[in-house]
């Protein structure tokens, strides 16, 4: 049987594609490989299991021409398996076949097939349809290949942009910390505390699902180190004092909780008033980590029971970032030398956080330290000032 060789008007023809052809008739399969290997790489299969074998074997087919009526392995079963490959699951398959039954090309349709070739075979139709499939297969590989691209660019740029926010937090963190000469590790060792409660939280406890996504707790440790921004805004004679502070000078300390808040949020309200938002009506994600932030600093010396400050919050009112960051601090002044007092023994200062279970901390937080009480020590002795207890 003799074919015009030439291909219809306006095909455009993709030789680097390869097609295979799958029919369990030799002569089916010549004259199609006729048909088709002058515009195309031609493979042939006499079979569904050598069919398989080959769509999974480099050069891997750009299309297949997939016969119905074969034995052993008819056509659909063939369909299925190349579909439940990872290799081979996405290569577009169209269907040749002389059944003409509705029901039978539904079924191929319903299976993944793109599209069907009755026969006997329509050399004009034959090479039109492969063309259009082609076509669009190229399409499909090329916006794939533009969505990974982009995908890998925004991979990139996000992490610029968290690279560039670490590092603008560690200028914030380190200009606080130069301020008050006893941070040292503080910061550091407040931080990896803070993971490992959330950590915890999330293992024992089902009820924190949505607080403590790992997203909300990476949010929340990375914010960690603003806790007391606000020390910026305290004067030198009483942030620096080397000892006890008097009852008046404390109270000027505890503004450092709210100072630090508010400069979080001034930063916050300027930033949106310079894009023209609102902060009522306006849901920015990019925001989301400054507003973890202002809570951790404006609330993390609230208490349980509501005797903390600046607003005395109490119970669950309390945001769970300084509920963990409440721990946290407490637990590392206690154990870490200042100026005025020697680093408290790790056991004690563990009682004095179980003593304070309900009062000053969530009782949940505190059972995770409890859980996690020897990574603190270790945390404390890896990250440890020139005289933190060992």
């Amino acid at each position: 049987m003799a074919f015009n060789s030439l291909p219809p008007e306006g095909h455009t023809p993709f030789a680097d594609s390869t097609i295979l052809i799958v029919d369990d008739q030799p002569e089916n399969l010549t004259v199609i490989s006729e048909l088709l290997r002058p515009f195309y790489r031609v493979r042939a299969a006499n079979s569904g299991a050598a069919a398989l074998r080959v769509a999974a074997t480099s050069p891997r087919p750009d299309l297949i021409l997939l016969d119905v009526m074969m034995p052993d392995m008819d056509g659909y079963k063939v369909l299925e398996r190349l579909k439940g490959n990872p290799a081979t699951e996405s290569i577009p398959v169209i269907f040749v076949t002389a059944l003409g039954a509705e029901q039978d090309e539904e079924r191929g349709f319903e299976l993944g097939a793109v599209d069907y070739i009755t026969k006997p075979i329509k050399p004009i139709v034959l090479l039109a349809r492969v063309r259009t499939r082609l076509e669009l297969k190229h399409v499909r590989d090329w916006l794939a290949d533009q969505n990974a691209f982009l995908e890998a660019e925004i991979t990139r740029r996000m992490h610029d942009n968290l690279l560039i926010q670490d590092v603008s937090l560690c200028a914030l963190a380190g200009l606080a910390e130069t301020r008050d000469s006893d941070t040292g590790n503080h910061i550091l060792r407040t931080q990896t505390y803070v993971n490992i409660l959330g950590k915890q939280l999330q293992q024992s406890h089902g009820r924190y699902a949505q607080e403590l996504t790992d997203a909300r707790l990476a949010m929340i440790v990375n914010a960690a180190p603003l806790h007391d921004l606000g020390k910026i805004g305290i004067p030198d004679h009483i942030l620096l004092k080397p000892g006890k502070h008097t009852p008046e000078e404390f109270e000027v300390m505890k503004t450092h909780a709210r100072l630090g808040g508010e400069a979080i949020g001034t930063a916050i309200q300027r930033a949106l008033k310079h894009h023209g938002l609102l902060q009522d009506n306006t849901c920015l994600p990019t925001l989301d980590f400054l507003y973890v932030a202002q809570e951790i600093a404006n609330c993390h010396h609230e208490k349980w029971d509501g005797s903390g400050y600046p607003e005395h919050l109490a119970g669950e009112a309390i945001p769970i970032s300084a509920r963990l960051m409440a721990l946290a601090d407490v637990f590392d002044a206690l154990v870490s030398v200042r100026v005025y007092k020697p680093a408290m023994p790790f056991a004690e200062a563990r009682d004095i956080i179980i003593a304070g279970r309900g009062r000053h901390f969530d009782p949940d937080v505190v059972d995770a330290f409890i859980a996690r009480y020897q990574d603190f020590i270790d945390i404390a002795q890896r990250y440890k000032d020139d005289a933190v207890n060992g």
